[in-house]
């Protein structure tokens, strides 16, 4: 079954699975199910946010600076090849977003990541805080999800 930008499905889920206690079968109970189905749509949205942000700085590298009112970069190859990386961290996300409790591993390093880029920019300050707050819109209601869907799926032991 070929997915999302051409990958097969199968495949991935099978080299990304954390292993073959976890029924894939098996349908979640309703509380999870509806936690799971949210968390996977905010996982699809946070890689478009993302893949849509790094793509606009890196064609108007300029442009985004300015508007975010940051030091202008020299030479402008530094926030492109940030931008680039952001893509490419989105692409590990893609497992968590086709299935949390099958890719656990993945879905919490989703997460973790996201909080990571909430504590940096934290740290950093400044203007570059509206990057901290980008990955808590996603990161916050990710986790809770991500934890209601686990809970909820441990009652009748989906996953582990």
């Amino acid at each position: 079954k070929i997915g999302f930008a051409g990958v097969l499905v199968d495949v991935l889920r099978s080299a990304m699975t954390a292993g073959p206690e976890i029924s894939r079968t098996r349908a979640a109970p309703p509380g999870a199910a509806a936690a799971v189905q949210w968390f996977k749509a905010l996982m699809w949205l946070g890689i478009a946010a993302n893949i849509v942000c790094a793509l606009t700085t890196i064609i108007w590298t300029e442009a985004v600076l300015d508007f975010l009112h940051l030091e202008m970069a020299h030479p402008l190859i530094w926030p492109r090849f940030a931008a680039f990386l952001l893509i490419l961290l989105s692409i590990f996300y893609v497992p968590a977003a086709i299935d949390p409790l099958v890719h656990h591993y993945s879905a919490v390093v989703s997460v973790t990541c996201r909080f990571s880029g909430v504590a940096l920019f934290t740290i950093v300050g400044g203007h570059y805080i509206i990057f901290g707050l980008f990955d808590l819109t996603f990161g916050l209601p990710q986790a809770v999800l991500l934890l209601l869907a686990w809970k909820s799926s441990q009652t009748i032991g989906i996953a582990q």
